[in-house]
């Protein structure tokens, strides 16, 4: 799905996150093995967008991260670090995003002015610890069958939106997302889409 199609979807989707919050309309995650080079997705994206770097393991994750802080800065999107408070401190970045696990046994996190914070969820449970966390907007997944959970139950429109509907907290919807499906998440709550692949063109 290309990223214009995706951008005004998103924009129809999180119409009020202006009223929120300064969220992004949509974002991109980095992914060492589905998106090892992210910095081609990330210029591809319309200003306002943001990236979460991942590649937790990676050699050179520092390196990535800098790089992607440059364009960002350059293109005018948000880059927020993964589960490592301290690597977006030393990039200068402009948020963190929790993992799943995290929000489960939430890191000391300094609160540096301006940073927005994200958060994974596949559960009712990890999206009221998001919530309780003080999170800015939660990663709900997977909505539809994804290459990175391959045989993943997913929760489809319907069940995506009745998690979202039950905590205050802006969500956006993750997995699997393309030109076929994107358009059922109209009704669903979801304050924009998040993806790993569904940017490419």
């Amino acid at each position: 799905m290309s990223a214009p199609t995706l951008t005004k979807l998103s924009l129809r989707l999180n119409r009020h996150a202006g009223e929120i919050a300064h969220l992004p309309r949509l974002i991109l995650l980095s992914d060492a093995a589905r998106l090892a080079d992210p910095l081609p997705g990330a210029a591809a994206l319309p200003p306002g967008s943001a990236v979460i770097l991942r590649h937790y393991d990676a050699a050179g994750r520092e390196e990535l991260g800098r790089a992607l802080m440059a364009l960002c800065r350059a293109r005018k999107l948000s880059l927020l670090v993964a589960g490592d408070w301290r690597l977006a401190w030393k990039l200068d970045a402009h948020g963190v995003h929790l993992p799943e696990w995290q929000t489960a046994r939430p890191p000391v996190l300094p609160r540096k002015p301006g940073w927005l914070i994200t958060a994974a969820a596949h559960s009712e449970p990890a999206l009221l610890r998001a919530a309780r966390l003080g999170a800015h907007a939660a990663l709900l997944s997977p909505v539809f069958p994804t290459a990175s959970h391959p045989g993943a139950r997913t929760m489809g429109p319907r069940r995506f939106a009745q998690l979202s509907g039950r905590t205050n907290l802006p969500v956006y919807a993750l997995g699997g997302i393309n030109v076929g499906n994107a358009l059922r998440l109209g009704p669903s709550g979801a304050i924009g889409i998040a993806a790993i692949s569904g940017f490419a063109g």
